[in-house]
């Protein structure tokens, strides 16, 4: 397999697909925004998982939310550049542009759901959403009572608790999130914007206050009749493909992911 390199002027970094199967993937780690790299598990190691079963992954070092700079659309705009890069070069990466995805895990989840809203109406529209454990709404309705339980019993219940969540958008933001356009926070998106959502797969923590939004959107999508896949890695908590080692939770989700790259 060629050794991954970084390309379009060091925005990305290029996993080559071992046996190219005409499958490509725009990838955004996560980190609340304001941290993350691409040498980060959940960007790295699934970039190497992919490539090796065929899918060319490419991960955007996108800027990160400071005190003084990148709020947004800082990053969103470096995911809509890598993208058009990737379409641009889709040959000399053997990636079939019918076959190209984009996605990414946690805040890089909202990033790839964002992106996916600002390209509405466009020609270059992904064919499948890859979604990881993201986080989608500034304001996440409550826990259901079952996950609220878990939630207490992991010892950590209000990790992404409604005023943490929405301080790291704000901050994101750079502002407060009322107004805020969806292609921040996508769980905002119109019925009209979503009509034409690309196939989704989403694939969440079990205990995770995050699924909630995650589930939200995924449920309004249904409701549009938009094709969406969800499920919930049993056991796992917020950020499991950054422990692959920590039994086979990581890998299962590669390999629903795989699966579902190869029914493009």
């Amino acid at each position: 397999m060629t050794a991954p390199y970084m390309a379009a002027g060091n925005l990305v970094r290029v996993y080559p697909a071992a046996e190219p199967t005409g499958a490509g993937l725009v990838w955004a780690h996560g980190g609340a925004f304001v941290h993350g790299t691409i040498d980060m598990a959940e960007s790295d190691w699934v970039g190497r998982e992919l490539a090796a079963r065929g899918v060319t992954v490419l991960s955007v070092d996108y800027r990160l939310t400071t005190e003084t700079a990148h709020h947004y659309p800082a990053a969103s705009d470096d995911i809509l550049a890598a993208w058009a890069w990737t379409r641009e070069h889709a040959d000399e990466l053997r990636i079939n542009p019918r076959k190209l995805a984009i996605g990414g895990t946690s805040a890089g989840g909202n990033l790839a759901a964002g992106a996916i809203l600002r390209l509405r109406g466009h020609a270059a529209a992904p064919a499948l959403a890859v979604l990881a454990y993201p986080t989608l709404l500034a304001e996440q309705p409550a826990p259901s009572g079952e996950l609220r339980e878990k939630l207490l019993a992991s010892g950590d219940p209000d990790r992404f608790a409604t005023d943490r969540v929405r301080a790291m958008y704000e901050f994101y933001l750079g502002g407060p999130v009322d107004g805020a356009p969806s292609g921040a926070i996508p769980g905002l998106a119109s019925d009209e914007e979503l009509a034409e959502f690309p196939p989704t797969i989403m694939v969440n923590g079990d205990v995770d206050q995050l699924r909630v939004s995650g589930e939200h959107f995924a449920a309004r999508l249904e409701k549009l009749g938009r094709d969406v896949e969800v499920f919930i890695e049993p056991g796992t908590s917020h950020g499991h493909l950054n422990h692959p080692d920590e039994g086979t939770a990581a890998h299962d989700t590669i390999r629903r992911i795989t699966e579902r790259m190869a029914r493009l």
